[in-house]
């Protein structure tokens, strides 16, 4: 079965929805305090557009990350055909970019583990950071096991430690990068 092009108002609605969303959950200073409310009243939809689009919170929380993720994925895959660049330091830039990311949309990421999303070992977009940086530590001399290596390296960016680390800590994005690099320095 041939699936339909998408109709224009849908994908206008589809995306006032994913942008108000993401600009609520930037400017709140709780993610946790927007509801779908707010958000259909910012993307100038009904509540129930929100509903069958994205199911629920979860799924909308879900699509706004994808859409972010999606510019630094095509990143990253492309910096992984770069030449010259050797596997130890493609896992630093790897890593470095998924943390700049989680330092960035750190309330985003908290929304999504409030909204009920599972395990973040089950999220999509980690599947697709464990798989990139597993075939990437596979090439890098002395790592012993590629599949744990990658899991280790991304359990110390999870979102929640990010958040805590900046806003609870109060660590500077640019203290938390440097530590990341010494640390993955370290392990390799």
């Amino acid at each position: 079965m041939t699936q339909r092009p998408e109709r224009a108002d849908a994908l206008r609605n589809r995306e006032a929805v994913l942008a108000a969303a993401d600009a609520l959950f930037a400017t709140s200073s709780s993610p946790h305090s927007v509801s779908m409310d707010d958000i259909a009243t910012a993307a100038g939809v009904g509540k129930g557009t929100l509903f069958r689009r994205f199911g629920d919170r979860a799924g909308l929380i879900g699509a706004v990350i994808a859409s972010r993720l999606e510019p630094l994925q095509q990143a990253a895959r492309e910096a992984q055909d770069a030449p010259g660049c050797s596997p130890r330091q493609q896992v630093l830039d790897l890593l470095d970019a998924s943390l700049r990311f989680k330092i960035e949309n750190r309330h985003l990421m908290s929304a999504a583990e409030d909204a009920g999303i599972s395990s973040p070992y089950r999220a999509e977009h980690y599947a697709w950071w464990h798989d990139i940086l597993r075939a990437t530590l596979a090439r890098v001399p002395g790592v012993q096991d590629p599949d744990f290596t990658a899991h280790a390296l991304l359990a110390a960016i999870r979102a929640d430690l990010v958040a805590h680390l900046v806003d609870d800590r109060g660590m500077t994005p640019e203290g938390l990068r440097s530590s990341l690099a010494a640390y993955v320095d370290h392990v390799l």
